[in-house]
């Protein structure tokens, strides 16, 4: 009998580390395959199509919506995001392994929608460590910091529909952490 597939998801407030810590998962994790996510924002310096994100118009965006293509979306700071739903199903029928990082919101849709998803909570060791994260980014305004900020208090209290969470404090610890969770959850029964 051939066994479906898992999907881990990792969630954090902004500045958490999920993208990170998943990047670093994957470099040691072969048999497990990334879900990239779509975007309606403009790419960041740095940032790849096909890699970081499927960069797309609002217009595609709403097309893809109405084509029902997301396995869920939300509008996050002003733009939206939405998971593939097509490269899920294929990855999972097929029995395979798939690590997602997503927001809190996004998380709890896929919940939702694929029961048996593992969960995973990325903790900031402080909400002034996570401050401190989102400021040395470089990447908002200060406006967008504390928009982020704000909405962090929020999501950190939604912990509690996760199956673990896991504090940030060192990335390789915390590397290990999520290995040892992925581990168990392929042994479940």
């Amino acid at each position: 009998m051939k066994r479906k597939g898992i999907l881990f998801v990792i969630s954090s407030p902004s500045g958490g580390g999920k993208t990170t810590v998943c990047q670093e998962i994957l470099k040691e994790s072969s048999d497990l395959a990334y879900s990239i996510s779509v975007t309606s924002r403009r790419p960041r310096p740095g940032e790849k199509e096909g890699r970081d994100y499927f960069f797309v118009s609002e217009e595609e965006f709403d097309k893809r919506i109405q084509r029902d293509e997301f396995a869920e979306w939300a509008q996050i700071h002003g733009h939206r995001y939405g998971t593939p739903r097509k490269f899920l199903e294929e990855t999972l029928n097929a029995g395979g392994a798939i690590i997602l990082d997503v927001d809190v919101q996004g998380a709890l849709k896929i919940k939702e929608r694929y029961e048996s998803a593992c969960l995973i909570f990325l903790l900031p060791p402080s909400f002034e460590v996570l401050a401190s994260r989102l400021k040395g980014r470089k990447t908002d305004d200060e406006t967008d910091v504390e928009l982020r900020l704000r909405r962090a208090r929020k999501e950190l209290a939604s912990r509690k529909h996760y199956h673990h969470a896991i504090v940030n404090r060192e990335l390789s610890q915390t590397i290990e952490e999520i290995k040892a969770v992925i581990a168990a959850e392929r042994r479940r029964v």
